[in-house]
């Protein structure tokens, strides 16, 4: 995201909004009340579709926004489906902190396999999950990430796998890992006591 964020209050101008999307090149504005909550947006299409007035009269209100802690894939997935151009990022008290774009999450997806491929082998496993890079193969092509080896306990590979979708510029995942140990499945003694202790 950007974190410095050009934005106006509603009472702005439709004139003074028109010459900040000239002056900064962008397509559009939250709109701010007193305590940096977001009102609204005011986009280009907002501005010469509907003429003169002021920004919170020409918004488009409530503005979609995605909370700091989600990931580019849920951002990208909510910017297809509410079918906007920019989002507003806001804290956890639904303060603005910054703006991603289109073209932010564009140069995101379009982030080389090679270091994706990186990506997965230091970042997650060997870093995160503390698995020998050696015992997995990792392929990446076009963003879809080929996971093929041998791991210690069945429970890691839900969370390899999880942690590799969740890395910018990854399109899918698919696993093909085996364990040594299946530590997911109850053990025969479980079973019989329905997993509860006697």
């Amino acid at each position: 995201m950007t974190d410095e964020v050009v934005s106006v209050v509603g009472r702005t101008s439709s004139a003074v909004v028109g010459a900040l999307l000239v002056a900064h090149d962008i397509s559009g504005v939250p709109v701010m009340d007193d305590d940096d909550h977001v009102l609204g947006v005011v986009s280009r299409t907002d501005l010469y579709g509907r003429g003169e007035g002021t920004a919170e009269e020409l918004m488009s209100a409530p503005a979609v926004t995605v909370r700091a802690e989600r990931t580019v894939t849920e951002a990208a997935r909510l910017m297809t489906r509410r079918g906007v151009e920019r989002l507003p990022v806001v804290d956890e008290e639904d303060r603005l902190v910054g703006i991603v774009t289109r073209r932010d999450l564009l140069r995101v997806f379009l982030r080389p396999d090679h270091e994706i491929r990186r990506c997965v082998i230091d970042d997650v496993l060997a870093e995160t999950m503390g698995i020998d890079p050696e015992a997995v193969g990792v392929r990446v092509r076009d963003g879809v990430v080929t996971l093929d080896g041998r791991l210690a306990r069945s429970s890691q590979i839900r969370v390899v796998v999880r942690l590799a979708r969740e890395l910018d510029g990854v399109v899918a995942v698919t696993g093909r890992l085996t364990a040594r140990f299946d530590d997911v499945r109850p053990s025969p003694a479980d079973r019989s006591t329905g997993g509860i202790p006697g």
